[in-house]
């Protein structure tokens, strides 16, 4: 049974409006077709294509009806915050300017770092829950960009992610 790919990775959040603003407006994933589950909760996708049943799942956590994510997923504790055992989730990307930019209009902070053996320019941002989101885009993209002083160092900008 050979794996082929990474289908989706799948975050638990006491506040769905949140993580679905986060998830559309910063990262600009679309949100799609979810089945009915008897949980709250909210499917990403990367594009318009569906049949790839969605990048992310957003689980909503109803603490005035938590049976029927209980009975479905099992029961397990929610952290206060962050990935707990996972460090962070990965993604290939094109435009950091752009998104630098949402990045400072939705009043998030992150993290620039390069590699240059990989020709990789890495921004970590975090989501409503805590979760270390790195977007790889090409090296060159910065390079050929005047790069802000603040490139090499964490951002401090906004309020947080």
């Amino acid at each position: 049974m050979p794996l082929s790919k990474l289908a989706h990775y799948s975050i638990r959040t006491n506040d769905l409006e949140r993580s679905r603003r986060f998830y559309t407006r910063v990262l600009g994933l679309r949100e799609g077709y979810r089945p009915p589950f008897p949980f709250p909760g909210i499917w990403l996708y990367l594009g318009p294509d569906e049949s790839d049943y969605g990048v992310v799942h957003i689980i909503g956590v109803d603490p005035a009806n938590p049976d029927g994510l209980t009975d479905y997923l099992g029961d397990k504790e929610l952290p206060a915050t962050g990935t707990g055992t996972v460090d962070h989730i990965a993604f290939l990307a094109t435009n950091v300017e752009a998104f630098w930019a949402t990045l400072r209009k939705a009043g998030c902070r992150w993290r620039d770092r390069t590699v240059p053996s990989l020709g990789l320019h890495q921004v970590f941002v975090e989501d409503p829950s805590g979760v270390t989101i790195e977007m790889n885009f090409p090296a060159s993209e910065v390079a050929a960009l005047a790069l802000p002083a603040h490139a090499a160092a964490d951002k401090t900008e906004g309020s947080g992610g």
